[in-house]
């Protein structure tokens, strides 16, 4: 026999692999923060012993949840300004709180918040779009998640940056700082077609190219950003970001709700990424993203929460039942986005877009121990005839009560470890006073 860090048993195995089977009765075998083997309980005896044996008898294990665009330190304007529209939300409430209140601090507290929320629901790595970029990495490498954190860029100035020249900068130093780091991976993330110059596009397109890196940008969000660009430059944003030759599988391209015929053709020859944000989108009433129409030409979409202002959580299990739904209604057609289809979304195809899927996505051999455990021995997810459906239909974030990345356990029965919840609560409550005049 051969001894190991931990064995961990499980009622369920969702293991989210190409062939998606769901084991019964199975055990993680995890070694070096690595999942070294998945077996048949009554054989794991016969293979490995280990001083750290837990059972899960009444437990799902499922590849941590992977949200593919959020901005973490919007958690702090949860509720701040509900019920508008986008440009109103942005122009009139969130972009003149941020010019106000953001720093390094505000940062700093609000992604420790975010990451709380995030881990007691089930999420082991997130895709950040926002400022102060060190402050973020900082707080994952405390919280022990997972973090791709994008390299913002925009053209007016910000608490961050005075202009694009200066955001690329300190991108570019944040890059250096943290290109080796085990679990945070640079991104850059021009902030969408209407607020960054063509030229400065270009300058990131180039700087991507050379070191690597993936672009996230919001494209085709609304109605609205569609009419002001045909006015502006007599093109698509789609159209245009082709030209300029950014659009390829190295583009994240989020929202994507405003298509058209000629944005498919453009999507079918380039095969951008897509993230798929329904909560947030239906809050604002920003349009509908026609997942059944990407999934037909075998685009890649993964799924996100977009910023907890705008939606107001990061809730993934939340997010994969409001696109399982969204997606049938919106199709007329009940077999629409299935159940494991919808997990697929918040796991190996999220991994699959930020360029990490040899690493996580999926619980398999040798990739990294990042997976939750799920109770479905409860009322809510009682009579349980198939997992998958209970957990996309009827199973809350509450019911998350086990969370480990790369074998380290973040949260224990719904206990966090790496993170203080009294001392996040009085900062998230300090800060509430101090926002509240805006309210």
């Amino acid at each position: 026999m051969e001894a190991v860090d931990q064995i961990i048993n499980a009622k369920w195995i969702i293991t989210g692999d190409e062939n998606n089977p769901i084991l019964e009765d199975h055990a993680l075998v995890i070694h070096n923060g690595k999942i070294k083997d998945i077996l048949p309980i009554n054989k794991i005896s016969e293979n490995y012993n280990s001083d750290s044996i837990q059972n899960f008898s009444s437990h799902a294990f499922l590849p941590g949840f992977i949200n593919a665009h959020t901005h973490l330190s919007m958690n702090y304007f949860r509720g701040l300004a509900d019920d508008l529209a986008l440009m109103d939300w942005l122009n009139n409430h969130i972009w003149p709180a941020e010019r106000k209140w953001v720093s390094e601090e505000f940062v700093s507290d609000a992604s420790q918040f975010a990451m709380a929320e995030m881990i007691r629901s089930g999420t082991t790595c997130f895709n950040d779009m926002y400022f102060f970029l060190s402050a973020t990495a900082d707080a994952a490498d405390k919280a022990g998640i997972r973090g791709c954190i994008g390299m913002t860029v925009i053209d007016f100035p910000t608490a961050w940056a005075k202009d694009p020249d200066d955001y690329i900068a300190k991108g570019l130093e944040f890059f250096q700082a943290y290109k080796n780091h085990p679990r945070i991976t640079p991104t850059f993330a021009p902030h969408a077609p209407y607020t960054v110059a063509d030229s400065t596009l270009l300058k990131i397109k180039e700087l991507a190219q050379t070191h690597h890196l993936k672009i996230n940008m919001h494209i085709h969000e609304t109605a609205d950003e569609i009419h002001q660009a045909l006015a502006a430059t007599q093109m698509r944003p789609l159209k245009r970001l082709q030209k300029l030759g950014l659009i390829s599988p190295q583009l994240i391209a989020i929202h994507m709700t405003q298509i058209n015929d000629e944005d498919l053709q453009i999507l079918e020859a380039e095969r951008p990424q897509i993230v798929h944000c329904p909560e947030s989108n239906m809050k604002l009433a920003s349009g509908v993203c026609p997942v059944e129409k990407f999934k037909t030409l075998k685009l890649n979409v993964a799924l996100g929460t977009d910023g907890a202002a705008s939606n107001n959580d990061l809730d993934m299990l939340g997010e994969m039942r409001s696109a399982a739904f969204l997606a049938k209604l919106s199709t007329h057609d009940s077999t629409s986005l299935s159940a494991l289809e919808a997990i697929n979304m918040a796991t190996m195809n999220g991994a699959k877009a930020l360029g990490l899927d040899n690493t996580i996505g999926s619980l398999s051999m040798n990739k990294s121990a990042d997976f939750i455990a799920i109770h479905l021995d409860e009322i809510e997810t009682l009579p349980l005839y198939h997992p998958v459906s209970q957990i996309v239909y009827a199973a809350s974030r509450q019911q998350v009560t086990d969370v480990w990345v790369a074998g380290k356990q973040l949260m224990k029965n719904r206990e966090l470890l790496t993170l203080d919840e009294k001392e996040l609560i009085t900062k998230a409550k300090s800060w509430q006073k101090k926002l509240s005049n805006l309210a």
